[in-house]
């Protein structure tokens, strides 16, 4: 019985490809020089990591720390709720300018999805200290910030979830006469509904998760009672923080979650 060769697992790269693949070995590796990786670092970093939790636990139980410590989580809801919900409104119309094909030329449709994207590239952080020095330290600071950073995430996918609907029902109605405002307003926009909200909610939960540091720069919520619990060397503070940080989070994850199920339970 004659045998018949075996395949090769793996394609021959042609040279242009091997040249890729040298080029992505070389650029993780000066990624990893310039992160100043070091093994001596890392190997005697856990003595000091059991310290740390040895001085943190157990947390700041304190019924005043708690109380102040809940007020202030609850100014960083506020600041994520208010922001989201603000930056959620005007992403609509802007997403309108960004979708291609639908109200907008294509110039119009490069130069707002341009501006997002710069919007998206400029960290929330950054947009809490630019806030601060316009409008002053606190919480509207913060609120401002969340609500750029949410324009620009919602802004991109709400245009994308509506380039992305079922063109048949826009379709018929152009076809009775129907203007593009009218096609969008009955047509796009209720068919990618679901998706704005998934997308909303998505928005939602990354707030949250800014708004607990926006504090660090002054913007207002908990952040700041994180950074005064470390440099004073205040540990079982800044893990009580620390641990309100993650149920408070996780909760509003779990929460976004059953709502998006429930979305995606009524589509089916």
């Amino acid at each position: 019985m004659t045998s018949l060769p075996v395949p090769n697992r793996f394609e021959r790269p042609s040279a242009f490809a091997f040249l890729g693949y040298a080029a992505a070995i070389v650029i993780i590796l000066w990624a990893f020089a310039g992160s100043g990786v070091s093994i001596d670092k890392i190997t005697s970093s856990p003595p000091r990591f059991i310290d740390f939790i040895d001085r943190a636990f157990p947390p700041n139980t304190d019924p005043k720390v708690l109380t102040r410590l809940g007020w202030k989580m609850l100014e960083t809801l506020q600041i994520a709720f208010a922001g989201a919900v603000i930056g959620v409104i005007l992403s609509l119309p802007i997403s309108l300018l960004a979708a291609r094909g639908l109200i907008a030329g294509a110039w119009v449709n490069q130069i707002v999805r341009t501006s997002l994207g710069f919007v998206r590239a400029v960290p929330d952080i950054a947009w809490a200290l630019v806030f601060v020095v316009a409008v002053g330290l606190g919480p509207f600071a913060g609120m401002l910030a969340i609500a750029v950073d949410t324009i620009g995430f919602c802004g991109r996918f709400f245009a994308d979830d509506m380039e992305a609907v079922e063109k048949g029902p826009a379709e018929s109605l152009t076809a009775t006469g129907a203007n593009q405002l009218d096609v969008v307003a009955c047509a796009t926009i209720p068919a990618a509904s679901p998706a704005f909200i998934s997308t909303g909610l998505f928005a939602l939960e990354k707030a949250v998760r800014s708004s607990t540091i926006l504090g660090l720069v002054g913007a207002g919520g908990i952040g700041i009672e994180l950074k005064v619990g470390f440099d004073l060397f205040d540990y079982p503070t800044a893990m009580t923080v620390i641990l309100m940080i993650a149920v408070v989070v996780i909760g509003i994850e779990q929460l976004s979650g059953w709502v998006r199920s429930r979305i995606i339970g009524e589509q089916r």
